[in-house]
Parts: structure tokens; sequence; C-alpha cells
């Protein structure tokens, strides 16, 4: 089943409602790959959308092509309501990006980077960036690492100096790709906590993440590649809908419970038996348990989180914390 929002043309900017939208956006390579197979992505303004899917499956191509990184071999898209690529002058400096890891000069340090990094940039005013880029570190807590050379910087560092670009200027929308990448558990708390903090601001922020834990965490729209196409869109609420509950009997007799369910995908481990509940009410399962005699001494009713949503979807496992 495919989930999607109501498409929403495009508005003057003061009204925009979707940051970014879609309209069978499509890559084919030279070789005759196609990286992406027509997608529909409606990104809603203020979201935190999770752009998930496993290594292969178009993510990073589509992200690229978002930003003009790459050429599209068929459909369009609009950022903040404008046409792309044709309004990049005025959308660009609106948007922050970290895509496919950072890449900064080894023998300068954090600081040095981002100020070469905003002098090149015409839209940004050389009185100020002083203190930008100070802003910037301590978002990212780097502010005590602001004069290492970059090449003594960790994989995590690193990470967080890519975002800190992305910051050295006000955005109305922040693509982040794989922005917990070498981040250990404390690091990876504090970007979430700056992508919760950045969207109460009105910042939208698409994420591109394979922890669904994290996902789960901070997002609050979902879409979900899987080959290439767009199996699934919606809000994190509409997702878990799209998939049927589980129940869940531990009984000392679980071949009498699975017969007496009749549930479908019925799963048996030692004195646990599972099944999809469907369209039954779990107090009629309950009670036809009880009377046909099933001794049940554990009856629950789990409700499917992303990682269910997404191996229905797709068939495949996923990384769920990384």
């Amino acid at each position: 089943m495919t989930i999607t929002l109501p498409a929403l043309t495009a508005v003057p900017t003061s009204e925009v409602t979707t940051a970014v939208t879609t309209s069978g956006l499509a890559k084919r390579f030279r070789g005759g790959q196609l990286a992406v197979a027509g997608i529909d992505l409606v990104v809603p303004h203020g979201s935190v959308y999770g752009f998930l899917g496993p290594n292969g499956s178009g993510k990073t191509t589509t992200i690229r092509m978002l930003l003009g990184l790459i050429v599209p071999t068929g459909g369009s898209h609009t950022l903040l309501g404008r046409p792309m690529p044709g309004s990049a002058a005025e959308v660009l400096p609106r948007v922050g990006a970290l895509v496919e890891g950072p890449a900064f000069h080894p023998y300068l340090s954090g600081r040095a980077n981002l100020a070469r990094l905003d002098a090149t940039d015409r839209t940004a005013d050389p009185r100020t960036a002083a203190v930008r880029i100070d802003a910037a570190l301590d978002r990212v807590g780097l502010s005590p690492a602001a004069g290492k050379r970059y090449r003594a910087y960790s994989l995590g560092m690193r990470q967080r100096l890519g975002i800190a670009a992305a910051l050295l200027q006000p955005r109305d929308l922040l693509v982040l790709d794989e922005p917990t990448n070498g981040l250990d558990p404390q690091g990876t708390r504090e970007v979430r906590a700056l992508i919760q903090g950045l969207a109460d601001e009105g910042v939208t922020v698409l994420l591109s993440s394979h922890l669904l834990s994290e996902v789960e965490q901070v997002c609050t729209h979902v879409g979900v590649m899987h080959a290439g196409r767009l199996v699934a869109q919606g809000t994190m609420d509409e997702l878990r809908r799209s998939q049927s509950a589980r129940v869940q009997v531990e009984t000392s007799d679980p071949a009498a419970a699975v017969r007496v369910l009749g549930l479908a995908d019925a799963h048996v481990d030692g004195r646990r038996v599972s099944a999809l509940l469907g369209d039954e009410e779990p107090e009629k399962v309950l009670a036809a348990l009880v009377h046909a005699g099933v001794p049940v001494r554990q009856f629950t009713v789990a409700a499917p989180g992303l990682e269910d949503v997404f191996v229905a979807l797709t068939g495949e496992g996923f990384d769920v914390s990384g």
C-alpha cells in the first residue's frame, strides 16, 4: 500500500505549504541503470521528513537531483514553492545541505574551513561572518575544537562541521544525508536535539537515514524508497496504521493456539505465538482461545513499529540502531 499526501501546487513564498515536491522525478544513468523511477515526493513545510531506504534504493540520487547536483532524466520538482532548476539562484541560498559526507581542507582548522566557505558565498555578509561562524560551531558543539586542524577531527566531529557549514546562514530547508554517521550515542542525541530545535523554529528538515530508531524519535513524516521507487509516504501515524497490529499469546499449547487463532502470518517461538490481527477484534480473539480451552498465560496486541512497516513494504530487513 502506498500512502501519499495530497498534491499541492506551487504558491507564493509567503504561503508555501510544501518545501519539496516532485512529479515523476526520474534518473537513468548512461549505462541504462534506472536509479530513480518516477517518484512523487511531498515534503510539507515545517516537517521533519525521514527519507528511508537501504543502500542503492535511490535516496542519495534523489537528493542530488533536488539540489541540482545531477540532472534528472525525467519529471520535475520544486523547492520552497519554486520550480527547479530555473529558480536555483533564488532558492538555493535558502537551502542548507550535507550530502555524502563533508569535504574540507585537512590542514585548516574547523573555524578556518567555515570562514573559507563563507567567503565564497556571494549572498553572505562578510561583516557578520565571525559571529555567524561562532554561532554555527557552538550549535553543533564544536566550539572547543574550533581551532584544531580538520585532519585531527574524528569522523563524528567532521560530520558536525558539515552540519555547521549548512547552518552558516539562515535556512528554510535543511537537507541532511546520514547526519549521524560516525557519531557516538551522545553526539547522536545532540544532532537529534539540533534537528528538533530547527524544526521548532520553522525550518523544514529532509533527513536521509538508515537508523529507524532515530527516525521514529525525530521525524513527523516518512518516505520509504525501495529499488528506485517511493513505496510509501505519509505521516508516522499513517504509515503505522497501514500495517496490521500483531496479537501475541503465551501458552503451554501453542499448536492449539495457532489452530484456534486462524490468523495470517502465524509464528511459533517456544510458548509464544504471534499472528497478524487483521480486522479481528482482540476481545473476540481472546474469548475464542478461552472458549476452546487453550491455556492463556499472557495476551498482548503489539502495534506495528517503523521496522515492521519497512519490512512489510520492501520485504527486506533494515538497520534499527546502527
